[in-house]
């Protein structure tokens, strides 16, 4: 498939999850929502792994690292980006999880020495960072907002994790088979979350109705086990750089389809921090730069065939 298509594909998989996350926490507390989502995901891309004649390592130390990487890559994020989606929007979240590329610059900074930030992707970062400060200021000058600050700190944390899952997995995870990692990372943060969906939520489960039924499928179908299969593909396909273009398809879609299906309000705060963020990404990412590089690589592979 032509890498446009399986970047549009991703983007279609992964810009519609905020929506039904919201939909799925009518009918489902917020870490059995998660942790459900990362269950099924797993148990659906196991059967494709052995079907490709893959298998899970019997190595003790890559079951510990993957455990690192169950709880930064799915576990806590996946819990915090529910939780805080009980209390802020949906394009909020999305905005949030837009700002991944920012944490993980910064992180990368300070643990990754061949990343150090230039002092062109450090105006990208600080660009990004207004763009947060500016989604949070209504809340903090009208008092809070009713817990809506606490939930974008849990999104702001989610962000963070997301960011520290790809420095580790840049340092300690590289030369797995591509269905493998996903698999481990998704069955193990399930089995984080287990315990405290149990403890805290259970007198809480109950069954849910179609729609939140329904938006549980998708997330776990579609927004997880079939966008990893989506973006593993793309990763041996693509640079990183034409593969981060996904990033600037999250917000908007997410914030749009916020509006128009749950009548969610597009505040001043959330379109200029959305701007700002996208920005920042675009600046920390080089995507212009990266999109010159390819092209010129493309006209000169055609001269010298020609």
């Amino acid at each position: 498939m032509n890498p446009w298509m399986l970047l549009m594909t991703l983007a279609a998989l992964w810009a519609p999850s905020f929506l039904f996350i919201k939909i799925g926490l009518n009918d489902i507390p917020p870490i059995t929502l998660a942790c459900a989502r990362l269950g099924l995901a797993a148990l659906l891309l196991y059967p494709i792994l052995r079907a490709k004649g893959g298998g899970l390592p019997r190595d003790r130390e890559i079951w510990r690292k993957m455990a690192i990487m169950g709880f930064f890559a799915s576990a806590l994020p996946f819990a915090m980006i529910s939780l805080g989606e009980t209390v802020v929007d949906s394009g909020i979240a999305a905005i949030f999880n837009g700002a991944t590329p920012i944490a993980t610059a910064a992180l990368a900074h300070f643990l990754i020495a061949e990343e150090r930030l230039t002092p062109k992707r450090l105006i990208g970062v600080l660009v990004g960072f207004a763009g947060i400060v500016t989604i949070f200021l209504p809340g903090l000058l009208q008092g809070g907002q009713g817990g809506s600050i606490l939930g974008m700190i849990a999104l702001a944390v989610a962000a963070g994790s997301y960011g520290i899952s790809i420095v580790y997995a840049r340092r300690n995870l590289r030369g797995l088979p591509p269905l493998v990692g996903p698999t481990m990372q998704l069955g193990l943060g399930a089995l984080i979350l287990l315990p405290a969906a149990l403890g805290i939520e259970h007198s809480r489960i109950q069954v849910p109705g179609l729609p939140a039924l329904g938006a549980l499928l998708f997330l776990a179908i579609f927004g997880t086990a079939l966008a990893y299969i989506v973006y593993y593909r793309l990763i041996e396909t693509s640079s990183a750089t034409f593969l981060s273009l996904v990033t600037y398809f999250l917000p908007p879609v997410g914030v749009f389809l916020g509006v128009a299906v749950l009548d969610e309000h597009a505040s001043w705060s959330a379109a200029a921090g959305c701007g700002l963020v996208l920005i920042g990404v675009l600046i920390v990412n080089d995507v212009l730069g990266g999109m010159r590089r390819l092209r010129a690589r493309r006209v000169y592979a055609s001269a010298q065939e020609e």
